[in-house]
């Protein structure tokens, strides 16, 4: 797969009209000097104009944050800082490549920062993630690269990685076994996942198939117990599979702002048992694990 080629036609969705007036609000930015925090929240400050609240407001919806850019404050769907927060005692990426895989607007990329690695790669599809991303990192000025590219190309990819972090992926596709060899192949030897999906209870090594949608999501294909997702992993090549961290998603990490438009968590669950979702399924339940190749 010749990658650039790919590149070159993506790039033009960065022209789509839906998305080119967003990119001429970037290039009429004002250049400065600013500090960054990267703290819970990326905290950007310094001397700034009236257009970053406006150009911000322009990218909505914020998915993934929260970012405070020179006094206006992104409250986006997610608090990203809870899910980072619990990864973070599990890796450390000093001098390491690390690709993100489904980046989103680059939360934990600028995060990653802190640990100094060699390499920082986003990879997602998206261009308004893609310009969410280039809006914060006007501020930030960081070194990370963001490429319109999914999983599908990290095999071809024109380096390999010590660590990969996929987030919130694998239960959008069809084919998870696939998926999870994809990033096997982008790994260096020795490398390692941190990967996390949707799971169900249970001892058996079963999966749920959802009817049409799960959490009103449409393209919710598969959701595992974990001795099933720990199968799909060593069908992949995987050496190891640790269990990190299992969690319940609430309100505290999902809900709705003025950042975001449309419904969130309360609107997935049953108004009666929030147990359960909208459809009836056992509600949202996240598993984190640790991958690692020994070859």
């Amino acid at each position: 797969m010749d990658l650039n080629l790919v590149r070159q036609e993506r790039e033009k969705w960065l022209t789509w009209k839906n998305i080119a007036p967003l990119q001429e609000a970037l290039k009429n930015l004002q250049e400065g000097s600013w500090h960054v925090n990267l703290g819970d929240c990326v905290e950007i400050s310094g001397e700034c104009h009236d257009d970053v609240y406006t150009t911000a407001r322009m990218m909505m919806p914020w998915r993934k944050g929260p970012f405070s850019i020179c006094g206006t404050y992104i409250d986006s769907e997610w608090r990203s800082n809870v899910k980072y927060n619990l990864l973070r005692p599990h890796f450390n990426l000093n001098g390491k490549r690390v690709a993100d895989i489904g980046c989103n607007n680059g939360y934990y990329l600028f995060r990653m920062q802190e640990d100094n690695p060699a390499k920082l790669v986003g990879f997602d599809p998206s261009a308004l993630f893609m310009t969410q991303f280039q809006f914060v990192n006007h501020f930030v000025k960081s070194d990370i690269v963001y490429e319109l590219l999914g999983v599908e190309h990290l095999e071809f990819y024109e380096e390999k990685f010590d660590f990969i972090f996929c987030l919130g992926v694998l239960y959008h596709r069809s084919d998870p076994v696939s998926m999870i060899k994809s990033l096997y192949k982008g790994l260096d030897k020795k490398g390692e996942v941190i990967l996390d999906t949707f799971y169900i209870e249970g001892e058996e090594e079963i999966c749920l198939t959802p009817a049409l949608t799960y959490s009103k999501i449409p393209n919710i294909y598969f959701v595992p117990t974990i001795p099933a997702l720990k199968n799909w992993c060593m069908r992949a090549g995987f050496d190891s599979f640790e269990v990190l961290e299992t969690t319940t998603t609430t309100p505290d990490e999902q809900r709705k702002t003025e950042w975001i438009e449309g419904q969130s968590l309360e609107d997935f669950l049953d108004p009666d048992d929030a147990d359960k979702t909208v459809e009836g399924y056992p509600a949202p339940r996240r598993v984190y694990v640790k991958l690692k190749k020994d070859r």
